[in-house]
């Protein structure tokens, strides 16, 4: 038995949602679509010049966490803070989604992360990030009795930005595999992926991780491709399973010599794409460790996607579970 379903590490960070057009992105230097590393002074800057803004805790791999929770799954989460207001902020919506979250604090600085997430109208999010606290995220951060009993440990590819973060996770793996556990990664972002595709690719061909999630646009980056389904080959010798999101046209998983599609679920409107693929690896390791077919997993993933993508904000505002059970998923 386990006392977790799934461990999910990430970068703790608090987003700050405001709406925009495409002028403002232009005028700020903005790259749309993408997570942009910030330091101090421009998240100053750009905070001054965003409009009404909504405060919600987010970071990719505490979404996931928050998500597979709303869907009744047994969460816990690594993340560092500082003990500041967005910290508390942080912690406290963490943990009342019902995710095990405790990770130690610091006392003083850096502070916590936050996000700057502006919004435009078709719905597509673009992010300025300062990392804060994040960067101090450290191998004396993962609780070794944690990991042992989760399923599976999830991590964010956003976490190879700060250097540390990088020997947490082969830590992590480490124990989890030494527990006969199993270890997931997203590869959060194409521009992530260009920093890092050797590196990801030696962590996936190395065994350290097992399952990968990736939209279609970061598989064509890791294997410098424009041919998908050449990408969707090579992915499928590089580890166990890999499920690709293809927004409007749903997602495809990879087994071997399987290829599982699964249609996305229909939409009234899309408001903001923030938090899409993090719920969907959230509705998929649900479905995953709970012992359901890929097929179910992939539907519970584009569930969960399409809940997230119909509100503001990158965590559910309404309970997963009563969703998945309406849609007889559950």
């Amino acid at each position: 038995m386990t006392k977790y379903d799934v461990l999910t590490i990430g970068n703790a960070i608090v987003d700050i949602i405001a709406r925009c057009d495409d002028g403002f992105l232009s005028e700020n230097g903005i790259i749309k679509g993408a997570m942009n590393l910030i330091d101090a002074d421009r998240a100053e800057l750009l905070y001054s010049r965003m409009g009404p803004a909504v405060e919600a805790s987010g970071g990719s791999a505490g979404n996931t966490a928050a998500g597979v929770a709303s869907l009744g799954g047994r969460a816990a989460y690594f993340g560092k803070t500082t003990n500041d207001q967005l910290g508390e902020i942080f912690a406290h919506d963490i943990r009342a989604q019902g995710v095990y979250f405790q990770t130690r604090p610091l006392e003083t600085v850096p502070p916590t992360a936050r996000s700057m997430i502006f919004v435009t109208e078709d719905g597509e999010r673009s992010m300025n990030t300062y990392l804060g606290a994040c960067v101090e995220l450290g191998p004396e951060d993962v609780e070794a009795d944690v990991v042992a009993q989760s399923k599976v440990t999830y991590f964010e590819g956003y976490l190879w930005d700060p250097p540390r973060a990088k020997d947490a996770i082969r830590e992590a793996a480490k124990i989890a595999h030494e527990n006969g556990r199993e270890t997931a990664m997203t590869l959060s972002d194409s521009f992530c992926v260009h920093r890092y595709r050797d590196e990801f690719l030696e962590l996936m061909r190395s065994g350290t991780v097992d399952i990968v999630f990736a939209n279609k646009q970061e598989a064509l980056a890791l294997y410098e491709t424009e041919d998908f389904d050449l990408a969707l080959e090579k992915l499928s010798k590089d580890c166990k399973l890999a499920a690709v999101t293809l927004s409007e046209e749903g997602s495809v998983v990879v087994r071997g010599a399987e290829r599982i599609r699964v249609g996305a679920t229909p939409l009234a409107q899309v408001v903001d794409t923030t938090g899409a693929g993090d719920l969907y690896a959230a509705g998929f390791l649900h479905g995953y460790t709970t012992g359901r077919s890929i097929e179910d997993c992939s539907k519970l993933g584009n569930l969960a996607a399409g809940i997230v993508i119909g509100q503001i904000g990158p965590r559910p505002m309404v309970s997963l579970a009563a969703a998945a059970k309406q849609a007889e998923l559950a």
